[in-house]
């Protein structure tokens, strides 16, 4: 398993360098790419055991639901919900609940680095600040001086958060394997 772990880190460093790249570039995160990089590192996991192929797969399943109900609110987009299946994968059994969490933090530090340089329209996130904390803000009137959700200054490109919080998790696993043994 060591040397899948190492396996799993080469084959998969470029992968997630060229994936966010381009969601950062053009907001896209094509088909061809991730699910083709889902179904190279399952072939991987498969080839080392049977058990840890089926246990890889159920693992990105996981990964996927987690943003099921953001990508049915618009909130994401499918191509990152197919990047986040393949991340699964590529993590293995074991490291959902962490590659999660690394993603998670990465996609807040990203977002609040993006608001900070104005690469994305705050509206949104003042509308629903004074929604929760201004009895006197008329949310009506509010949300009909929103940009729409869709508009590029709204989205914030989280294929770049998955594949930080993926580097990281694979990093650790390397990390891990190497100075526990």
């Amino acid at each position: 398993m060591e040397l899948l772990v190492l396996v799993k880190f080469i084959l998969a460093t470029p992968w997630l360098i060229y994936l966010g790249v381009r969601d950062y570039r053009t907001r896209q995160l094509p088909n061809l790419f991730t699910l083709g990089g889902a179904a190279v590192m399952l072939v991987i996991a498969f080839g080392a055991d049977f058990q840890y192929g089926l246990n890889s797969l159920i693992a990105g399943g996981l990964c996927a639901l987690f943003l099921l109900l953001p990508f049915f609110l618009r909130a994401a987009g499918a191509g990152d919900v197919k990047m986040l299946f393949a991340s699964g994968i590529i993590a293995g059994p074991g490291n959902v609940l962490n590659l999660i969490l690394l993603i998670s933090f990465a996609g807040l530090i990203l977002a609040l680095v993006m608001l900070v340089l104005k690469a994305v329209d705050s509206a949104r996130l003042k509308h629903y600040l004074r929604c929760m904390f201004d009895f006197r803000y008329d949310r009506k009137a509010g949300r009909a001086a929103l940009p729409s959700p869709e508009a590029e200054a709204c989205r914030v490109p989280f294929g770049v958060a998955i594949s930080c919080g993926l580097f990281i998790n694979l990093s650790l696993q390397v990390l891990a394997v190497y100075f526990a043994g």
